[in-house]
């Protein structure tokens, strides 16, 4: 097989790859707000120390897998030619509909960077 067909089914493989992560977003989506809420909870309830922060690390998961997921869309939204195309890649990227799934991935980014700054409970370590 030529360098330039196993670049295209190399490429083909990915984009399906990203096309079934995409397809999960909304579900990924859900269990952020599931996450959130039982992070909220958690805090309203003066939960103890521990209990809070394993909540906001499953927020922290959910978030990453989310953001994952809308960079998968992205990508699958750009099409197989931007795996190997950079050309193609930018104008693509250019599409309204692919700036919305762009800005999409970037707020799920964000959100996740600031609840590992501020949403994520510190334990306190125990002194012998």
């Amino acid at each position: 097989m030529s360098p330039v067909m196993q670049g295209r089914e190399e490429a083909k493989q990915r984009l399906a790859e990203d096309q079934e992560r995409a397809d999960r977003l909304p579900d990924l989506l859900r269990s952020v707000l599931r996450a959130q809420s039982a992070l909220e909870a958690a805090r309203v309830q003066r939960a103890p120390a521990e209990e809070v922060r394993h909540h906001g690390l499953e927020l922290d998961t959910a978030l990453t897998e989310a953001m994952r997921a809308a960079y998968a869309k992205e990508r699958a939204l750009v099409g197989p030619k931007g795996y190997t195309d950079r050309i193609h890649r930018r104008k693509r990227l250019a599409k309204p509909v692919v700036r919305r799934a762009t800005e999409e991935a970037e707020e799920l980014l964000t959100a996740r960077e600031d609840h590992r700054l501020h949403g994520i409970q510190r334990i306190p370590r125990h002194t012998y």
